[in-house]
């Protein structure tokens, strides 16, 4: 009797050591879940345009991932396009709207990091050369004694491949232009130096200018192009390092596909991206931007 009492004893002892072990584990299992659904995937974007349609346009973004991939996505606004690439470093923003050198600048710093998607029009993207119509400007060579604003040193459109075409048509921006070239900071600051008056003559990205100009947002009477560049890579979408490890297996084939799949809705992204349409890329289709900001000294 006192036998079958201690096999009856440890029986029970097995089965609540078990249930607890059991209990341990949803809990564990549920802590995990929880993290990873709180986990926010925080977006970014170069700020190379106005601050309110930026904002607008990446929200809308924003959402639109949300309801794709049924993660929680947000859009963080920086105040230049170093911060960007600093947060991306960090690990703050798991995805960035980059130039094409700021993406080599940030793949630079996170070898894992991955261009993914791109605009098809980022395949041959162009910048243009603009200036008053009664400047006398009507050719890269004749910008020399002029004064000169290209947009953010960081930008590629706005700066990089400007500086390359003035150098391939035997012009220094360091000592050919009337004094120092400013750096603006934005496209559209640019194009409204140039209209103004406060500039000459100026650089900026070709999309920018065309919805500037589609919009009314700049007097073609006070500002006109006199040079669109040869074509060259630039914006994409960049994806930060360990992204399944942070919100779950597949995450990162979920973001792509959801970019993959945007078809011009919603029109707030679309007006942003100036597109309806995202198509691939990879980290191979900048190595010329990579080249030219070594030759130039603009990265090491």
């Amino acid at each position: 009797m006192k036998k079958w009492f201690s096999v009856m004893i440890l029986v029970m002892m097995v089965f609540s050591l078990a249930a607890c072990g059991q209990n341990n584990n949803e809990k564990s299992s549920e802590g995990k879940k929880e993290q990873k659904t709180d986990q926010v995937f925080k977006i970014g974007a170069i700020p190379d345009q106005n601050a309110a349609d930026l904002q607008k346009g990446m929200d809308a973004v924003a959402k639109y991932l949300n309801e794709k991939t049924g993660l929680k996505v947000e859009f963080v606004p920086s105040v230049d396009y170093a911060a960007l690439v600093t947060g991306f470093q960090r690990g703050e923003i798991s995805m960035a709207w980059f130039g094409g050198l700021t993406s080599v600048q940030a793949r630079n710093l996170v070898p894992e990091a991955k261009s993914i998607v791109q605009r098809p029009r980022d395949a041959e993207f162009q910048s243009v050369f603009i200036t008053q119509p009664n400047s006398g400007i009507n050719s890269l060579k004749d910008l020399k004694g002029k004064s000169f604003t290209f947009g953010s040193e960081s930008s590629t459109s706005g700066h990089l491949m400007p500086r390359y075409f003035l150098s391939e048509a035997g012009i220094d921006p360091n000592k050919d232009f009337n004094g120092k070239p400013n750096f603006s900071g934005s496209h559209d600051t640019t194009y409204k130096l140039i209209e103004s008056g406060s500039f000459q003559a100026g650089a900026l990205n070709i999309s920018v200018w065309e919805a500037a100009v589609k919009e009314g947002k700049v007097d073609t009477n006070k500002v006109k192009v006199f040079y669109t560049t040869p074509p060259y890579y630039d914006y994409n979408w960049t994806i930060n390092k360990e992204i399944d490890k942070k919100f779950g297996k597949g995450a990162e084939q979920k973001i792509k596909d959801a970019l993959l799949s945007f078809n011009g809705e919603p029109k707030e992204m679309a007006d942003l991206f100036q597109t309806d349409k995202f198509i691939e890329t990879n980290n191979g289709n900048y190595g010329k931007i990579e080249k030219v900001a070594k030759e130039l000294e603009i990265i090491k």
